[in-house]
């Protein structure tokens, strides 16, 4: 299991939102803020995409990223590359150890294809994605091979892979620090044909940090403002 590199202030958090299961979810993260998913209830897989938020035509590419990092998984120290070759962001902590970016998100159609016409119009990532998207002028056209966050896909060494059971424990998280000022999109896994999310879609929580230098900025500022006497 991967040891976290830092463990942030939860009192000193800018953000805190819990996400609903089967929910999507969409910020903006300024260059050197740091956003923590936290797995709230366990074996949730969390899909995630990045755009650069001045040039979305700028977005993850899960290729570059598994190319430059010679690793078929994302963990800690992971750096996220985008379709220009550039840093968008990188894994700062992580308390789960493996999470995925080679099985995609679920869609009505694969679901149809994998588990059956029955399925078809269950809601899946690729509907959370179209709809959260919208929001910033993006289509459907705009969704690339994405994240999975505490998404177990074990790869063989014939290239072959399935999800599996999650090993994320409940409370586990991942630190993602942006190199660059990203649009991050979210979608809380709503599949309950696979284990991927132990067949219960659960809620997740995300929170934010400035960087360290301004919280400490931050803080003097206020203990100068309470030494000022009334």
């Amino acid at each position: 299991m991967a040891t976290p590199l830092s463990i942030p202030d939860v009192s000193d958090a800018v953000y805190c939102h819990d996400i609903p299961a089967e929910r999507p979810w969409s910020r903006i993260l300024r260059q050197r803020q740091t956003l923590r998913i936290v797995d709230s209830e366990g074996q949730q897989a969390v899909d995630a995409l990045l755009y650069c938020a001045d040039d979305p035509a700028e977005r993850y590419s899960s290729q570059d990223t598994l190319r430059v990092q010679g690793s078929a998984y994302v963990e800690l120290g992971t750096r996220l590359i985008s379709n220009k070759g550039r840093v968008m962001a990188r894994v700062t902590a992580d308390s789960c150890g493996r999470h995925d970016t080679s099985a995609g998100c679920c869609s009505c159609e694969s679901n149809a294809v994998r588990f059956g016409e029955a399925t078809k119009y269950q809601h899946a990532c690729r509907e959370n994605f179209i709809l959260e998207l919208s929001k910033h002028g993006l289509t459907k056209r705009d969704i690339v091979a994405n994240l999975n966050f505490f998404m177990n896909v074990p790869i063989d060494p014939s290239g072959a892979f399935t999800v599996v059971d999650g090993i994320s424990a409940p409370g586990n998280y991942v630190d993602v620090t942006a190199d660059m000022d990203v649009l991050f999109v979210i979608s809380n896994c709503p599949q309950v044909n696979n284990p991927c999310n132990g067949f219960n879609p659960t809620p997740i929580r995300v929170m934010i940090w400035d960087p360290p230098e301004m919280q400490r900025a931050g803080r003097a500022d206020i203990q100068s403002q309470s030494s000022v006497p009334l």
